[in-house]
Formats: structure tokens, sequence, C-alpha cells
């Protein structure tokens, strides 16, 4: 039985999750508190970080972007990287614009202040990253309509790696309640067409005692 060592508050985690989903691989899930020191954990990946993927053919692959691609190498139906070096490029661009730009301006602000910071007991929330982070995510609400609105999905008429990383991205602001939903109704049909995908029912039921999610979130008609 495959193994991934993930925690919920965590992006690359949570895109793990929903590749494994869409390709449809059964996999054991292994809770691994990235703030908690492991030396069984560390012996895996010595960055302390998840996700990290141990297959049924024995390899162990650490990190986002690794465990991703080698998921879609290795079991490449259906393809969510793309199947030509055009659509490849852009499918990195944006996984890359989601998890480094979104997370930096958003994630980080949002969830990381409402959700981690009280998970953790890293002191309190800094409002005024709050407020930044409320102020940004409508620009990038903003660009994930135009990206949309050119073809179905971000890169081309089907899902690929880039939807997923910015689902597993936006799912978290969407457990802290802090995705303006109403105010950008084509990213918000998108976001309803993934949510309403197999992959993302883990996610969906993500639940963690003392910190309930926005009462919409696992509504997949919102």
């Amino acid at each position: 039985m495959r193994t991934l060592y993930h925690h919920w508050l965590h992006p690359g985690a949570r895109l793990a999750r929903l590749v494994l989903g869409e390709k449809g691989l059964e996999t054991k899930d292994q809770v691994q508190p990235p703030w908690i020191r492991d030396e069984a954990f560390l012996a895996l990946n010595p960055a302390g970080e998840v996700p990290v993927l141990v297959d049924t053919n024995g390899s162990t692959v650490a990190g986002t972007l690794a465990v991703a691609e080698y998921l879609d190498e290795v079991y490449p139906d259906p393809p969510l990287l793309g199947t030509d070096p055009v659509t490849r490029a852009e499918v990195r661009r944006l996984v890359a614009w989601f998890d480094d730009k979104f997370r930096r301006e958003v994630t980080d602000t949002l969830a990381g202040e409402k959700l981690v910071t009280r998970i953790t007991g890293n002191g309190a929330p800094d409002s005024r990253a709050i407020r930044a982070g409320r102020a940004n995510i409508h620009i990038h609400l903003r660009y994930i309509a135009w990206l949309t609105e050119q073809t179905r999905w971000l890169v081309g008429p089907r899902p690929t790696l880039a939807d997923l990383m910015a689902g597993a991205h936006l799912s978290l602001v969407d457990y802290a309640g802090d995705v303006p939903w109403d105010d950008h109704p084509t990213a918000k049909e998108w976001y309803t067409l993934l949510k309403c995908r197999p992959c993302f029912r883990s996610l969906l039921a993500d639940a963690e005692p003392g910190l309930r999610p926005a009462r919409h979130y696992a509504d997949l008609d919102f």
C-alpha cells in the first residue's frame, strides 16, 4: 500500500491528495504535523516537510512538485501536466504562481494567520496581514476569471495541475471563510466545478476539532 505523509494545513500536501484522487490511486494517509520534529519522518525527508509519498514500488518522493510530477509520470492517466511542451510550460508557470505568489499574498496571510497560528499556538493572528490578504485575493480571483474565460479550465479544456494547485490553496482560504465568492462569480463557477470532482471529497471532509470550517465549505452548491 502506498503511503502519503501529509497535513491538511499544508497546500502542497493538499495538492498531493488531489492528484492521487484524480488518478484514483488508493493511499494510506499518515498525518504528519510539519512543526513537530519526528526522527522517523526525517529519515524519509531530511527537510522535515510534507508531502512525502512512499509508493508501492518502494520509491520515496518528497516535496510538493516532486510528488505531483512523479505521480503524473508514473501514473499518466489522466495526464495532469499536459501532453505538449507549451501546455506543460504554462501549467508549470501557474503551479508556481499559486504556490509562490498566491501563497505569499493570500494563503499565508489568511489561512496561515487564522488557522495555523491557532493550531500551533504561535501567537495571535496579525490583523494587518489579514487585511492585506483580503485585499490581495481579489486580484487573484480576477485573474482566475480571466484565465477560465479563455478556456474552461486554467490551461485548456480539462483540469491540470494548475487547477489542482489553485484549488489546494483556495480550499484552505475557503475553510477560513475568507474567499469573497459573491464578488467573483466566474471564479466561483470554476471553483464549483473543481469542488464537485471526486478528488475533492477528502479535502471537503477535513475538520479540525475546535476550528470549524466556514458553513459553505463542504457544500457543493455553496
